[in-house]
């Protein structure tokens, strides 16, 4: 597998967040812990862009929209569409989407970047192209 430079380290501080397209792949940036993440850019919810207001906290990230929140070691889902303003709409809105996990890409610091690497592609099955 190939390793990608997404951005230079110095540019990716501590509990900030940045949204960079990679290889065509749009993808979140934050560095926790002193530790770079990457995760897909979007929320697994209803597709709110994480780096526009997400929260990072308890190795966390909470979408600031309806606050589906996913753990960052592995994406594991911790809460689906509460939406704490009124939970009843949240509880709503949430059960009319299929609950996700959010996609962890995994990265590494090399040489004053952060970089990224994707899982390769799945080969097509013989006889599915019709």
């Amino acid at each position: 597998m190939v390793w990608h430079n997404a951005i230079k380290s110095r540019k990716l501080k501590n509990g900030k967040k940045k949204m960079l397209m990679v290889k065509g792949t749009m993808l979140m940036f934050t560095r926790h812990d002193d530790r770079p993440i990457a995760t897909e850019a979007l929320c697994r919810h209803m597709r709110w862009p994480l780096a526009y207001g997400a929260t990072i906290k308890d190795g966390c990230v909470r979408c600031p929209l309806h606050q589906t929140t996913h753990q960052l070691d592995d994406g594991a889902l911790v809460e689906w569409s509460p939406f704490p303003l009124y939970p009843p709409y949240g509880r709503l809105v949430g059960a009319m989407s299929k609950k996700k996990d959010l996609k962890i890409y995994e990265t590494r610091e090399h040489e004053g970047f952060i970089q990224v690497r994707f899982e390769p592609s799945k080969p097509i099955p013989v006889g599915s192209l019709s």
